[in-house]
């Protein structure tokens, strides 16, 4: 399987709310994760992040999705992109607030970069949180 078939089954995993248990055999040991966003400040690994957009989908957004736009492999640098929009409704328990049931419809990138035995070994969320808690009625 190549690096980027890993990575793309990691998104997926990863999207569809498996958790951990769901995203761990792409992932390397001890892979980071990094975001510019207020939401994910304390994440620092994948394996937390993971768990994070698993509460998710388990608590506050109850049946939040995803669609796929586009995704992209860079061979140089052993990186694979992915941009996707989040659509999720605050209908469960959890969040910041009771639930709003208002929705958002956010944008945002995946970068994961493999290493050398084709695993996740660090990844970047690029996502606009202000704009997906605001329309969440979070903000």
């Amino acid at each position: 399987m190549s690096s980027f078939d890993v990575a793309t089954k990691f998104f997926h995993a990863c999207e569809n709310l498996e958790g951990w248990a769901g995203c761990q055999q792409y992932v390397a040991d001890g892979a980071g994760f990094t975001a510019q966003s207020e939401p994910l400040v304390e994440v620092t690994t994948v394996e937390g992040y993971c768990e994070w957009m698993a509460g998710l989908g388990a608590g506050p957004l109850a049946g939040c999705d995803y669609d796929l736009h586009t995704s992209a492999w860079d061979e140089a640098n052993q990186s694979a992109l992915f941009f996707a929009t989040f659509n999720g409704k605050h209908v469960g328990e959890g969040g910041p607030v009771a639930a709003t049931q208002q929705e958002t419809r956010s944008h945002y990138v995946y970068v994961l970069k493999m290493n050398a035995e084709g695993k996740v070994a660090r990844m970047t969320k690029i996502w606009n949180a202000p704009w997906a808690l605001a329309e969440l009625g979070w903000a």
